[in-house]
């Protein structure tokens, strides 16, 4: 990881907060509107995107333009901006837009900083509960609701006594699905569906699992800033690194990421 001083990781802080907040107020007037559509971006399936999607993504460029023009960005909606202090903020303006739709409040925005490394910051921000969650950069905090408290991933546990998540039941291809029939066989509850919320929750120390196929880098990166800040670990699932996408398990502990993904290998 390059070096950061702690006076520009206050910065980095300050304007990933700044963009939070602006994606917060571009998204907030669409969540349950009447009427609210979306685009199709596949020709087979459903991969929707919104007006608030793009409002949010435009809404947190505008604030690096001000405060760092100097970074690059890769953004779910508008692709790549070259930057040239070696640093990159990877945007998620609505991880879960089907949830979105849905009016179910486990979608969020993603932020995470990343050097050639991976990232170095994260955050998950849920506008509509008010809570977020940032980790990196000497930061493991959520905030929401109840106040601000520090970010702590569970102890260690056995799989039977597990909770674990994922998005979609079938998780990736059939192979990918059947890998984690596998591991869901043996964990005391499996849940559906959550998006990128579930990641948080482990973070928060309430989940023990998330596994996941199919993901890109904007998926993950500011998920595995945050969870590894809460001291859990994140890999794709042959335990290499996860901030390309792919494959992801991400555990609260080292001992039950090991249990999982030797399950997940057969």
């Amino acid at each position: 990881m390059a070096e950061i001083s702690e006076e520009l990781a206050q910065e980095l802080w300050r304007t990933a907060g700044v963009m939070a907040e602006a994606a917060r107020a571009a998204i907030l007037p669409h969540f349950r509107a009447e009427g609210l559509g979306a685009d199709n971006k596949l020709s087979e399936g459903f991969d929707p995107v919104t007006v608030a999607d793009r409002a949010a993504e435009k809404a947190m460029r505008e604030v690096l333009a001000e405060l760092r023009p100097m970074d690059a960005i890769l953004g779910e909606e508008y692709g790549r901006a070259a930057g040239e202090s070696g640093l990159t903020w990877v945007l998620d303006p609505i991880d879960g837009t089907r949830g979105f739709l849905s009016g179910t409040p486990t979608w969020g925005v993603l932020i995470a900083l990343s050097d050639e490394a991976g990232p170095v910051l994260g955050v998950i921000d849920q506008p509509y509960t008010l809570e977020r969650f940032e980790g990196g950069l000497g930061r493991a905090q959520w905030s929401g609701p109840l106040g601000t408290r520090p970010l702590g991933a569970r102890t260690a546990r056995p799989l039977s006594e597990a909770i674990l998540f994922t998005t979609f039941p079938e998780v990736g291809t059939a192979a990918e699905g059947a890998a984690f029939r596998r591991v869901s066989a043996q964990a005391r509850l499996t849940r559906y569906g959550m998006d990128c919320y579930a990641y948080a929750l482990l973070a928060a120390g309430q989940i023990d699992l998330v596994i996941e196929a199919g993901l890109q880098a904007y998926d993950v990166q500011a998920p595995i800033a945050v969870i590894e800040a809460a001291g859990g670990v994140v890999t794709d699932w042959q335990g290499g690194k996860a901030h390309e996408g792919g494959q992801v398990l991400a555990a609260a502990n080292a001992q039950i990421h090991a249990e999982a993904m030797a399950l997940l290998n057969g």
